[in-house]
């Protein structure tokens, strides 16, 4: 495993931000009379001065607002309306507001409903005597708009309350019963909060996910009687972030002076670290606070707001954590966000650490910036269960690297060269698309995170490689700044194109960004290619641009000029002679292709000069070529020791089912082992790439012998040693004997959960995309039996030769020149139009191998043609042994798109499903059926073959040609296969 994942990181559990908040105020209906309601509005502009607001505390969804005057036009607004709010606004003269707010309150009761009353002597003298119980709140307007932001906001809070506290969210209690002091505060607590809110949400990795942290802001709670402070607080202890109360207000009913007093000191008395303001109009009060350990706010003060602002800022909190000298009280430290409270950590002076954790500081400030998973785990961690402030510090350090993790993945972050380092994982440059694999490698970070399983085994760790893409917009403005079109565009040779890109220079704001990647990654680093139309559902573009790597050296400003030239060689690559004959193929139109880039980090280990992965791998979720025991559904994997282009280039890998990794085929007999396992492998060359980038991405990559792994040390746990002496194949690594990638400990052994793995991110990707797909993925073996899975690509699987949405069993025997029930491959083939059959009147398998011999020169024959056609013929094609059938080699029947194996009624044989010849089969598409007619298995046609003339006949050969095609369509989820009469068409 990594370094860094081998730490016991805790597990922490994710706040779901889309779920807070939940409830808000869309509509405010405004009770009052035109004069009044223009006063509220200074100039008419109510909605507009709000949204004002909501924009600069970064807010959404700010209400409309429905203003009445009377019975009436109240009751046909409610009637139109729904409405979460009510403000009612009584006027100087009558207090008809009142009545008709009652009668609201009476039919609708849930609609909170708040006083607005202008603050002056005649109005308050009036109200004195006035019942105002159905009413949640009366406030007093000072003729600011901050009033109805915190008057909407404080209702929205009481309603999200219970919900949000759940999910860690923090409360912020005030106690006062005078309007006209709450009137005043509320507006500045919110003011302050919601700007807090606003710095720390900066931290999230996005803008969307900016928004969303904004939820986990503290909740403002507003209480006016001891009793109902003491309720809330004692239902919400855990997570009260402070507490503001006033001294003098109602308890027992009764105005009580010293409520305050006792209720800080009974909250002291259950939290002895919470943050207590105590607030009075009577400065003599401060002693009193200063016995239940609150800070005092005099509210004579000219600047009270600005005290306020100061004692939360400083003790709630919020702001930058700053560590004290617990002797001095002065400044020893700064601290502005999570990373560099990670940065920090172990350098920060153990006395103030010390100082702060045990006054639960540490978690508190968490808190406040909405960070609740971390601030629980340490929050319960407290000085009296560890006394080590060192095992503080790794504890601390630990809690902040798990948190990061668990935040980055799934998540495309935005990147930012202060913030990437090598705890981010997904992050993008610019504001395009993703591109088709920077969609896939994004889709299955997601995967990742949605299903934890995949990383429930101990000794394996499933992720995707540290990733930065720059997106399509960057490779528009390379085009545009460079001018580079009309060289694109043109014929010139694919080195010229290269030549130009190379030339040219990429955007200046860019190269800051890639020194600071390179600042954090320093393994080996992939560069591919991700257009909009490349693994695009229905576009097969996989494998059409270029892939470069580039070495890890020492150098920065080397690697920054060899990463710079292969982001212009992928860039190039759009234009290339091949690109642009496929474009025209698929009927796309080059100059609308745009190139994303994706940078990502290469899977392996270093072996000297050279780096590579134990393993790499393709697995598809359908096995079109299932047999013995496996299922289609079962799925299929072609592994290959080092980097996966040797797999990509066709070369020779094991086919393995990931439910039956106990039997491979190629592993089963000694002599197909021996022929038919990987002798080359692909590494990365490390050395400095002096000269110029090449059209052909793999000029830096070395194809070496198997025997070279062996020296590395890379083999163990994948490979097989043979014994010349005994004639057997020996799982593990050996003196003397040729070494076989067998894969054994990894497949058989249990050494590493591959197979378990590969079954589950199949049937996940299957689900998850809702169609067959193709996973590209590594693995990094240890020698102490730990891995690390890595997810490199997934793209559904589209080869539009293989799509086939049709029941081949409802097409009738008399329009098929052959069937069969029994049948391997898949898709649909309209291009052949020749059948090559053994003829069977006095078939003899004596003469089996003269049959190889005329098949031979008849196949060659094909081969330099460019056709390919139906082969038939009795007994297994490619057995050893003559007697069991037609001792062809795979290249004697090469042009061949279907072999069909057909038993006769004395020579019966059990069929082989082109076991001989499996591995290119696969690679090539070929059909393979097994057909016997005679026993009423399946159609063939022969008496119709024979009545045609023949373009060639041998001794036991037979060639017949036809003017129409023999459409061959092969069904192996269910085993179906037909090659229809020539001319139908079904």
């Amino acid at each position: 495993m990594t370094d860094d994942k081998n730490k016991e990181c805790p597990l922490l559990r994710d706040t779901a931000f889309v779920d807070l908040m939940k409830r808000r105020i869309f509509n405010v209906l405004l009770i009052a009379n035109p004069y009044d309601a223009f006063m509220l509005e200074d100039d008419g502009r109510v909605e507009e001065k709000i949204f004002d607001e909501y924009v600069k505390l970064g807010l959404r969804y700010p209400p409309r607002f429905f203003q009445v005057a009377s019975q009436e036009e109240a009751e046909e607004e409610l009637g139109k309306t729904t409405f979460d709010l009510i403000i009612c606004m009584p006027g100087t003269d009558n207090n008809d507001v009142f009545d008709i707010a009652r009668g609201i309150k009476t039919d609708n009761p849930t609609i909170p409903i708040v006083v607005l009353t202008p603050f002056s002597h005649g109005i308050r003298k009036s109200m004195e005597n006035m019942d105002f119980s159905i009413f949640d709140y009366v406030f007093c307007w000072l003729g600011n708009t901050d009033l109805l932001l915190s008057i909407i906001k404080l209702i929205e809070d009481k309603m999200n309350l219970e919900n949000d506290v759940a999910a860690g969210v923090q409360m912020i209690l005030l106690v006062e019963d005078s309007i006209r002091f709450y009137s005043s505060i509320l507006p500045n607590l919110y003011r302050f909060v919601l700007q807090q809110s606003l710095e720390f949400a900066t931290e999230a990795l996005n803008a969307q996910l900016e928004t969303l942290r904004m939820r986990g802001r503290p909740k403002i709670v507003l209480a006016r009687t001891y009793e109902e402070a003491w309720g809330l607080y004692t239902r919400h202890k855990e997570n009260t972030l402070g507490v503001i109360s006033d001294c003098r207000f109602p308890r027992n009913g009764k105005t009580d002076e010293m409520a305050g007093y006792e209720l800080l000191s009974a909250i002291r008395a259950e939290d002895e670290f919470v943050p207590l303001i105590m607030e009075s109009t009577e400065a003599d009060k401060s002693a009193w606070a200063e016995k239940c350990g609150a800070h005092f706010i005099d509210k004579n003060s000219k600047k009270i707001g600005v005290d306020l602002r100061r004692l939360v800022r400083r003790h709630f909190g919020f702001g930058d954590f700053v560590f004290l000298d617990p002797n001095t009280m002065e400044e020893v430290a700064r601290i502005k966000n999570l990373k560099d409270l990670q940065n920090n950590i172990f350098t920060l002076p153990k006395e103030s650490l010390l100082y702060h954790i045990t006054r639960n500081n540490v978690s508190r400030w968490l808190c406040s910036r909405a960070l609740f998973p971390i601030s629980e785990f340490l929050k319960h961690i407290t000085w009296r269960s560890l006394q080590d402030v060192d095992a503080h510090r790794q504890i601390i350090y630990d809690a902040i690297v798990s948190y990061r993790r668990m935040k980055n993945q799934g998540v495309v972050a935005v990147f930012h060269r202060d913030r990437f380092d090598r705890f981010s994982n997904f992050a993008r440059i610019g504001e395009g698309s993703l591109g088709g694999k920077g969609r896939g490698l994004a889709f299955l970070d997601h995967i990742i995170k949605q299903h934890p399983e995949l990383n429930a085994f101990d000794n394996a760790d499933v992720m995707i490689p540290k990733t930065v893409v720059l997106c399509t917009d960057i490779f528009d403005e390379f085009m545009d700044t460079n001018e580079l079109y009309q060289i694109a565009l043109s014929d010139i040779p694919d080195e010229e194109i290269l030549r130009a890109f190379l030339q040219a220079r990429l955007p200046e704001r860019l190269i800051g960004d890639l020194e600071a990647y390179l600042d954090v990654v320093r393994q080996p680093i992939a560069i591919r290619s991700s257009s909009l139309l490349e693994d695009a559902h229905y576009q097969p573009f996989a494998g059409i641009y270029s892939t470069y790597m580039i070495p890890y050296v020492e150098s920065r400003d080397v690697r920054l000029k060899m990463l710079r030239d292969a982001i212009k060689g992928v860039y190039a690559s759009v234009f290339y002679r091949d690109s642009k004959a496929y474009m025209t193929a698929t009927s796309n139109v080059i100059d609308q292709e745009k190139m994303a880039v994706i940078l990502q980090e290469v899977a392996g280990n270093r072996y000297g000069d050279r780096f590579y992965p134990n393993i790499s791998g393709v697995a598809r979720s359908v096995n079109y070529y299932p047999i013995g025991d496996e299922k289609a559904e079962d799925g299929t994997v072609n592994l290959a020791l080092g980097l996966g282009k040797y797999i990509v280039d066709g070369g020779m890998n094991l086919r393995v089912c990931p439910a039956h990794p106990d039997k491979v085929l190629q592993t089963s007999e000694m002599e197909i082992a021996l022929r038919e396992t990987q002798t080359r492998f692909y590494a990365l060359e490390m050395k400095a790439v002096e000269e110029d980038f090449r059209v052909d991405d793999g000029f830096n990559l070395l194809k070496l012998p198997v025997k070279e792994a062996e020296l590395d040390g890379s083999l163990q746990f994948i490979a097989s040693t043979y014994d010349p002496y005994d004639m057997v194949i020996r799982d593990g690594i050996y003196d003397g004997g040729r070494k076989l990638v067998t894969f054994c400990g990894v497949l058989q052994q249990g050494v590493f959960p591959l197979p378990e793995l590969l079954r589950l991110i199949l049937k996940l990707g299957r689900e998850s995309m809702r169609r067959e797909v193709e996973i590209e993925f590594a693995v990094k073996l240890n020698p102490d039996r730990t891995g690390v899975f890595y997810l490199l690509q997934i793209r559904p699987m589209v080869d539009n030769k293989m799509m086939l949405d049709e029941d081949l069993t409802e097409i009738p025997d008399e329009k098929t020149l052959i069937r069969s029930h029994n049948a391997i491959g898949q898709g649909v083939s309209n291009e052949v139009y020749d059948v090559v059959y053994v003829k069977t009147g006095d078939y003899s398998a004596y003469n089996n191998p003269a049959i190889a011999d005329e098949i031979d020169r008849i196949n060659r024959r094909f081969l330099e043609e460019g056709r390919n056609y139906v082969l038939v013929g009795p007994g297994r094609w490619g057995s050893s042994d003559p007697w069991l059938g037609v001792p062809v080699k795979w290249p004697n029947i090469s042009a061949a798109r279907v072999i069909v194996e057909s038993g006769l009624t004395n020579y019966r044989v059990d069929p082989s499903q082109g076991t001989h010849f499996f591995q290119n089969l696969t690679s090539f598409g070929v059909g393979y059926f097994t057909v016997n007619d005679f026993l009423g298995d399946g159609v063939y046609n022969q008496a119709f073959l024979n009545s045609q003339p023949a373009v060639e006949e041998t001794a036991h050969v037979r060639h017949v040609r036809f003017s129409s095609p023999v459409v061959i369509k092969v069904d192996g989820m269910k085993k179906e296969g037909v090659v229809m009469l020539p001319g139908v068409e079904q």
